[in-house]
């Protein structure tokens, strides 16, 4: 085989095997901002862990708190939940879901009823990763978890207004 071959071939078997590799994530955060929310002073506090490789999920740990004066809730998802994660179209951002939402719940012991969706939106843009919940199901209480971008450098955060 000659050297321009050879070159293209190892070229071509480089970009399959690339393309092969899953996408993976690893997070870990805690973070936590005083504001105005319903012309209440507000304590918001998330932390986590997250390991995504592809559409498998290694770890997953999700406890986000939302605190007034009178009163606070508290969302937290983990693999005892039952999750299941897809790669999204596009590089760095999966989506994951409840298997099945309404057993969740139950064993969780929520008696009232928010919804039965869960998808949190992971999005990996460099260094940050943006977190958009739209789980209303394991929140007991509360509607949401918190919107938030994560420094994956760092661990810091920073709220969505």
């Amino acid at each position: 085989m000659n050297l321009g071959r050879r070159t293209l071939w190892l070229g071509l078997l480089a970009a399959c095997c690339a393309g092969a590799q899953a996408q993976q994530l690893q997070a870990h955060f805690s973070c936590s901002a005083t504001r105005e929310t319903e012309g209440q002073r507000a304590l918001y506090a998330d932390s986590g862990e997250i390991r995504i490789d592809g559409s498998r999920i290694d770890a997953f740990r999700w406890e986000s708190a939302l605190y007034r004066r009178t009163h606070g809730f508290d969302c937290s998802i983990d693999q005892s939940d039952g999750l299941q994660a897809e790669v999204e179209a596009g590089a760095n951002s999966w989506r994951v879901a409840l298997a099945d939402a309404r057993a969740a719940r139950d064993r969780r012991g929520y008696d009232f009823d928010h919804g039965l969706n869960c998808n949190i939106q992971l999005a990996r843009r460099g260094d940050t990763l943006h977190v958009t919940p739209d789980c209303p199901a394991l929140c007991g209480s509360r509607a949401n978890f918190s919107e938030l971008w994560v420094n994956l450098k760092t661990g810091g955060c920073r709220y969505a207004r």
